[in-house]
């Protein structure tokens, strides 16, 4: 990969991180153990890194058949490779473009940038279950699929990307973009954890800068369709 490339999966990987939707979802875990657990903070510290590990290995495996799918669809095209990279530099702006909007129009459950208002309940009845880290482990990769959403758009542009390469070697650069994308949640469980910040007042920070977040996802979405439309990244 290219230094450029480099900063394209990176980038990529940080507008993923910044979700907002993935933030909620673990406060909402760490309260329910919080609430089995009061005493036991241990079981909140081991159930969050449960939760999170679900989240990596899930992305992990949704990545590898993106990068699968793109393999193949490569073969069909052969010669005409640009046509990936145009189709994923015009997603990437689309995809960028709808976070800039959530900025200044937002409404919750934005089309491809949170998740739908209807998954919600399901999501919430869910976390109410868990009761261990077992079970938050259990829950977490039961999550990923309602989380894809408003979080799989990121990864498939950067799958796209990786799939000109070997399987052995994509998969060493989808350990390392979703080792990105999980690193705000395991600050958040360090965090509690450690008692630097109550989970209610982590939770009022995401509400609080919601905007921003999409702010910040939706400039480095698009930076990086421009840049792959430009042909800077390949």
């Amino acid at each position: 990969m290219a230094d450029l490339s480099f900063i394209g999966i990176t980038g990529l990987a940080l507008a993923d991180s910044v979700n907002p939707c993935e933030l909620a979802v673990l406060t909402m875990v760490l309260i329910t153990l919080l609430i089995q657990h009061p005493e036991n903070r241990k079981k909140v510290l081991y159930g969050g890194i449960a939760f999170v590990l679900a989240v990596y290995i899930g992305y992990l495996i949704y990545g590898l058949i993106i990068v699968q799918f793109f393999k193949t669809f490569s073969e069909i095209l052969r010669q005409n490779s640009t046509y990936i990279y145009t189709g994923l530099g015009v997603l990437s702006m689309i995809l960028g473009a709808l976070n800039i909007k959530d900025y200044f129009y937002y409404s919750p459950g934005g089309l491809a940038t949170e998740m739908p208002l209807s998954f919600r309940p399901r999501v919430k009845k869910l976390i109410e279950n868990i009761t261990s880290p077992k079970g938050a482990f259990i829950i977490g990769i039961l999550v990923t699929i309602l989380l894809l959403p408003c979080t799989m758009g990121p990864l498939i542009v950067a799958s796209g990307l990786l799939s000109q390469l070997g399987i052995f070697q994509a998969l060493l650069w989808l350990l390392y973009y979703n080792l990105i994308f999980v690193s705000p949640m395991i600050l958040v469980v360090a965090i509690i954890y450690y008692g630097f910040r109550k989970i209610e007042e982590v939770s009022d920070w995401k509400e609080r800068n919601i905007r921003n977040l999409h702010l910040i996802a939706g400039i480095l979405l698009f930076s990086i369709g421009f840049a792959l439309l430009t042909g800077w990244l390949y």
